[in-house]
């Protein structure tokens, strides 16, 4: 079978649909080469020093691992010098990052998580990277924070790197999504899925069961009943499934199905759920609806809340269309 590289489906793509001018390509290009460098660091792990807590804490008070800030230095310098960027945000980080005036900008804004499902990073369990792109508005001058304020379905490109037993990086630019395998020994990424389809039922769930009591009503009434198996009101018998990296649970469900819950819950109500909007539920959101599923807050479809600041919290429910529609309408309902 011939190998398709990412380059070569990019360009391809382009000539298809007319969607990935060559900045898009070259930026999409520099952030899977980024991943790949930070693929490098994750698997060198002890052996690279690169393990435990750095001592400080993220703009969100959340204590950093090591891995988490080379994460962040690897994906700015990789981005900032070749021309395609107007500016960055990571979750990472407080406010937006300008391009270097000694550089050229582009008219695309990146917007990443560094290193989803830290918790995982120092016993050797998948992690990942989430990145999204948007368009700098017309006429933009020097960015600013409102720039980067559009619903997700602006969105055009977004996709993740996971580090596993293999490394995958999962992209959509608008029409479907695709899976490519980094090749070790040749240094590239190599097109292994095409087309990835969500299907619409499914008998698995992925949530915190630990928070459980915590739940607010529509959460509290759908996993009950997932849990009452074939003799509940679902007359099925669910399993679950949970890592703790987003990353790795939502590319368990591309491949084979599920929905995902990471609920708002009783904790903290001035607190909308604990997944950043620009960072992780809007790039994950794209992916799961071009691959056939949905992803919902409990209220409305994820893409189309306007966001009012950078590093926003939302309650997110992806995956199967059909289980997502049962879990939102009731709390809808």
């Amino acid at each position: 079978m011939k190998r398709i590289s990412l380059t070569q489906y990019l360009v391809e793509e382009q000539r298809l649909h007319n969607t990935i001018p060559a900045e898009l390509r070259l930026l999409i290009e520099v952030v899977a080469r980024a991943c790949k460098t930070i693929s490098h660091s994750v698997g060198k792990g002890a052996l690279g020093e690169v393990l435990g807590t750095a001592e400080t804490e993220n703009v969100q008070g959340e204590v950093q691992k090591k891995l988490d800030i080379i994460s962040n230095e690897i994906l700015l310098e990789a981005n900032e010098w070749g021309g395609h960027l107007a500016a960055m945000a990571s979750e990472e980080m407080e406010s937006i990052h300008p391009i270097p005036n000694r550089y050229p900008k582009g008219e695309y804004m990146l917007l990443f998580d560094p290193l989803d499902g830290s918790s995982n990073i120092d016993v050797n369990v998948s992690i990942g990277t989430i990145f999204s792109v948007l368009k700098a508005p017309e006429g933009m001058g020097e960015p600013t924070e409102a720039d980067f304020m559009q619903a997700g379905s602006k969105q055009v490109a977004a996709g993740y790197a996971v580090y596993g037993p293999q490394t995958m990086l999962v992209l959509t630019t608008g029409h479907g999504v695709n899976c490519f395998t980094l090749d070790r020994e040749m240094g590239s990424w190599v097109l292994t899925q095409r087309d990835m389809q969500i299907p619409a039922k499914t008998k698995e769930f992925a949530i915190n069961m630990s928070n459980m009591r915590h739940w607010h009503p529509p959460v509290k009434r759908y996993v009950e009943e997932l849990l009452a198996g074939d003799t509940g009101p679902r007359g099925t018998n669910f399993n679950m499934r949970w890592i703790a990296s987003m990353v790795a649970d939502v590319h368990r469900i591309l491949n084979r199905g599920g929905i995902f819950m990471y609920p708002a819950d009783l904790r903290d109500t001035s607190m909308p759920g604990k997944l950043r909007l620009m960072y992780e539920a809007n790039p994950m959101a794209f992916i799961v609806e071009q691959a056939g599923g949905a992803a919902t807050d409990g209220k409305q479809r994820i893409l189309d809340i306007e966001p009012h600041k950078l590093h926003q919290r939302v309650p997110v429910f992806l995956g199967s269309r059909d289980e997502v529609a049962v879990v939102t309408g009731y709390h809808q309902g």
